[in-house]
């Protein structure tokens, strides 16, 4: 049995075979779609395609941020039964959800004591989360303890590199969930922002390319320029009902720069709603600093 139990939310857009092959337990993100929430489904459930274009028809979707309550309820079961907790979760500059979690662990602190609950503020959302999980899950395995677990998380997430382009930012711009007012700009004449994930978790836009092709383009040359020996990692792509365009990014990387492996998943639904369908993400590892790039 792991020494300690791994958290973490549906946001990390993990799918259930990861997810069972490295014994994490995921809590579901709310989300609702014309004010219903659905029935959770996993990501390899998910039907991104219609989901996505549905949005691009009109479907209202909302998120809300998971409530004190019910971390409670997923992080009691580990407690009791004598296991510590390593939570790694959503990006608190992107969601007030972490700030849930700390309260959850305080309530909780107080009734079990004895045990550790340790929190990580990701930094990241969607796969970015996800790979710092992963990672968390694999030194667990070479029996890390939990505090260097924490420590290799924290570094490690300084060194993630997150940048996706999308079809249309009236969807961030709704959300509120782009942070540079001067990112929003038109699409009409096909420019596309570049958008990445900042140093303080937070959604910001740094370039404008002109057609999708291009910003495709400007992704991996981020990619080329700022990875750090590509070879050694796990590099991820996320798409937004447009796997063509993930394959063909991939692709690109492939013939340049390989890493050690690709994850390209669909990218799950409740940031999914606020990123818009035809959104393409690239996460990979670059230097400490490499978020300011």
């Amino acid at each position: 049995m792991p020494a300690f139990d791994i958290i973490t939310d549906s946001t990390a857009n993990l799918t259930q075979k990861l997810i069972k092959e490295n014994s994490v337990i995921e809590i579901p993100f709310p989300y609702f779609t014309e004010g219903k929430e659905p029935s959770f489904c996993t990501l390899e459930e998910f039907d991104d395609v219609k989901y996505y274009a549905d949005i691009k028809n009109g479907l209202k979707v909302t998120t809300s941020q998971i409530n004190p309550q019910k971390y409670i309820d997923f992080f009691r079961p580990s407690l009791e039964n004598g296991r510590d907790i390593l939570f790694i979760g959503l990006s608190s500059g992107i969601s007030g959800s972490f700030t849930s979690a700390t309260m959850a662990r305080e309530q909780l602190a107080e009734e079990f004591p004895d045990r550790k609950i340790e929190l990580i503020d990701s930094l990241c959302a969607g796969l970015g989360e996800g790979l710092l999980v992963l990672k968390a899950a694999r030194l667990r395995a070479d029996g890390t303890s939990i505090e260097s677990v924490v420590y290799s998380i924290l570094e490690q997430r300084n060194k993630l590199y997150q940048v996706f382009i999308v079809d249309d930012l009236i969807h961030l711009k709704r959300t509120g969930r782009i942070s540079n007012a001067s990112a929003i700009i038109g699409t009409a004449l096909g420019i596309k922002p570049l958008l990445k994930g900042s140093e303080e978790g937070r959604i910001v836009a740094f370039g404008k390319i002109r057609g999708r092709a291009r910003a495709i383009e400007a992704m991996a040359e981020k990619y080329f320029t700022l990875a750090k020996n590509p070879e050694l990692q796990t590099v991820g792509i996320t798409y937004a009902g447009c796997r063509e365009d993930a394959e063909a990014l991939a692709q690109k990387l492939r013939e340049k720069m390989p890493p050690k492996e690709f994850l390209i998943l669909k990218h799950e639904p409740a940031t999914g709603s606020h990123i818009g369908p035809g959104s393409l993400a690239l996460f990979f590892e670059g230097d400490s600093d490499v978020r300011t790039k």
